[in-house]
């Protein structure tokens, strides 16, 4: 990875993975504008329309209208509408609103983060509403639906499928990506390990057979370096950090 100092914009930084994306970041000497709903350099809400636009607003401010690498890392599993709002909705709009501040960079970079449950099951009723809808129609069927968390994740690999070629990504030569983590050893996943019947559950939907639930580090890692000058050629793609998870769930199967 590059020494020369790059200047990144981490959402969801305040914990977990975002978190831990950070402070490699800031280790390695980089400048980090971290953005969450708590304790980050921007204060957002991208599950609101306004709160995006803040988002978009005060990092534009903050880093002087360009940054090298925008990380879209925040979400959250409720399901349900807010979940829809800002796993979906708000990635998007980190991802496209801050894609100006990018074209200053000799490097620019993007990264989402997506889940190993892009490939668990999902409702297609949602998953349209999501790809070719409107977010008002995407919120009203998260009411309904089941499935919800692993359709936005879906929807959201699938986006940066469909947009990684356009011209105004690999066209201003900017790559990319998202990454699809399996079990991490967040906050959230400690407590419900705590019951033995729901960490059977989870574990059976996303078996790990090499070395099980990870640090959210290990995560971190593979975004920096997704996210760095090294990666030059990568677009498009979203590559699995799973233990193995996905190729037990689909085999040789492919995307």
């Amino acid at each position: 990875m590059s020494n020369s100092p790059r200047t990144y914009v981490v959402t969801g930084s305040a914990s977990g993975i975002g978190r831990e994306t950070k402070r490699l970041l800031e280790s390695l000497g980089h400048r980090v504008i971290g953005a969450d709903i708590r304790d980050a350099e921007v204060i957002a809400d991208l599950g609101t329309p306004a709160g995006r636009l803040a988002l978009v607003e005060r990092v534009t401010e903050i880093s002087g209208g360009a940054i090298d690498a925008v990380l879209a890392v925040a979400g959250v599993d409720t399901n349900g509408p807010v979940t829809v709002a800002i796993n979906y909705y708000g990635a998007i709009a980190t991802l496209e609103g801050l894609r100006p501040l990018l074209l200053r960079s000799a490097a620019p970079r993007a990264v989402a983060v997506s889940s190993i449950t892009s490939v668990h099951p999902f409702d297609d009723q949602l998953l349209n509403a999501l790809l070719d809808g409107t977010e008002e129609i995407a919120l009203q069927k998260a009411e309904e639906v089941k499935y919800v968390y692993a359709t936005t994740k879906r929807a959201l690999s699938r986006w940066i499928r469909r947009h990684a070629l356009k011209a105004e990504w690999a066209g201003s030569n900017i790559p990319l990506n998202a990454i699809a983590p399996g079990l991490v050893k967040t906050e959230l996943l400690k407590r419900l390990f705590d019951d033995p019947d729901t960490k059977k559950r989870i574990s059976a939907g996303t078996p790990m057979p090499l070395s099980g639930p990870y640090e959210p580090v290990a995560a971190a890692e593979l975004l920096a370096w997704l996210a760095s000058e090294k990666n030059g050629h990568m677009t498009g793609q979203t590559i699995f950090i799973d233990g193995g998870a996905d190729v037990m769930i689909r085999g040789d199967s492919v995307w």
